[in-house]
């Protein structure tokens, strides 16, 4: 038995529950000092706590805090005085440095929620918290080389060294995890079931590495792991429909970095993209209005219907001489493959085109019809399921034909 794993279990399910017990009691605070936001996929939208996503960032980090001296316990007990070289330095050094990326993150998270910050600056944040977790990555394993696949192996090799290009990548990886979770929002619970999904995959994965090779990397995330699913299971309990809470980008930040952290330092990077599936959908759907090439509005939630109560799509409108030629032919392929409702020539003037905004979230809406909200957030976790599913299926049999496993 790996007793730090049972004590990190047992400090988990404790900091669940104090979780499950002071999101409530902290919700007034939070709204005095002005972090509160109304519900507007509700006919009665009255104003709820926003960013407790705070309280479970701020528990997990106490669980870990408390934990730090137990996956070295047996050297600090049992080694001499004299025999310090024999203490894994370097893995305590990567604990700490992960804590510090994670603690960056919720903070810089928790400025966001402040300050509103505009999309580009949203993309920086995450750049900068990540340097810590490249730096120790960097002093303690600079292992810079990957396998190449075995179609490619002819022409590359067996290995090719990316050198600066991999930190370039370790680094996209931490931009892209915390934005991919804060681009498919909206709903009541579904960042937070998303984020659980992802997280409860990887302690999965995880468990099922602990006999191989490499065991000691997957015991480092399980660390991380479960306690994150402790937390954010009691955050998921009061943010789900009909939400009692927001969980606000901190959460978003928070649970990114921390994926971002066990696939890099655990050496599953390309595994935890797996993971990612329903979310690299999200954002490839969405590059045409990420990068301007479509007319973005500033938020692209859902549209209520409060005769029926249900959630239809919601849409972009612009005046269809704005519309530059990129951004002109990419609605003309939308409207042809059926992944997007395109209407042209709206308005008195027939001067307009409307759009379904480029969601994941609007897309089900898209091919299911107005839908009730919580049915949508099932729809949608079930999506990540699957995603999960496959992910599964892409790395313990796909893999085969593209590698030697």
């Amino acid at each position: 038995m790996h007793y730090p794993l049972v004590i990190n279990t047992c400090l988990s399910a404790l900091g669940m529950l104090v979780t499950l017990k002071v999101i409530p009691q902290f919700g007034e605070v939070f709204m005095k000092a002005g972090f509160k936001g109304k519900d507007l996929n509700k006919a009665v939208q009255k104003e709820i706590p926003e960013s407790a996503g705070m309280i479970s960032g701020a528990m997990f980090l106490i669980i870990m805090f408390l934990f730090i001296p137990f996956p070295f316990l047996e050297y600090w007990v049992s080694v001499k005085p004299q025999a310090h070289h024999e203490f894994p330095h370097a893995d305590f050094v990567e604990f700490l440095g992960a804590l510090l990326s994670i603690s960056c993150m919720i903070f810089l998270g928790f400025v966001d929620d402040a300050l509103s910050l505009k999309w580009r600056h949203k993309l920086w944040l995450p750049t900068i918290a990540s340097l810590p977790l490249l730096m120790v990555y960097f002093t303690t394993f600079d292992l810079t080389t990957i396998i190449v696949p075995k179609p490619f192996r002819p022409f590359l090799g067996l290995s090719i060294d990316l050198s600066l290009l991999y930190y370039v990548y370790m680094g996209m990886l931490a931009v892209f995890c915390t934005n991919a979770i804060n681009i498919l929002a909206g709903i009541n619970g579904v960042e937070t079931g998303q984020s659980l999904i992802i997280g409860l995959s990887i302690t999965l994965f995880n468990l099922l590495e602990l006999s191989g090779d490499f065991s000691e990397d997957h015991i480092f995330s399980l660390y991380f792991m479960i306690p994150f699913c402790a937390v954010s299971f009691a955050l998921l309990y009061y943010n789900w429909y009909p939400s009692q809470v927001f969980v606000g980008d901190t959460f978003c930040y928070f649970a990114g970095m921390t994926f971002a952290v066990v696939g890099i330092l655990s050496h599953f990077s390309k595994t935890m993209l797996l993971f990612f599936i329903p979310q690299i959908l999200n954002f490839l759907y969405s590059c045409p209005q990420l990068f301007r090439l479509v007319p973005c509005p500033r938020h692209r939630l859902p549209r209520f219907d409060a005769k029926t109560g249900k959630l239809g799509m919601s849409y972009s409108r612009f005046k269809t001489s704005e519309l530059n030629s990129i951004g002109a032919l990419i609605l003309k392929v939308c409207s042809i493959f059926h992944i997007a409702d395109v209407r042209s020539g709206v308005g008195e003037d027939k001067q307009y085109t409307e759009c379904s905004n480029l969601t994941l979230i609007n897309f089900v809406l898209y091919v299911l019809g107005p839908t009730h909200e919580r049915t949508l957030t099932i729809y949608l976790l079930t999506i990540q399921v699957l995603g999960s599913m496959a992910a599964f299926f892409i790395r313990y049999q796909l893999a085969k034909i593209f590698y030697d496993v």
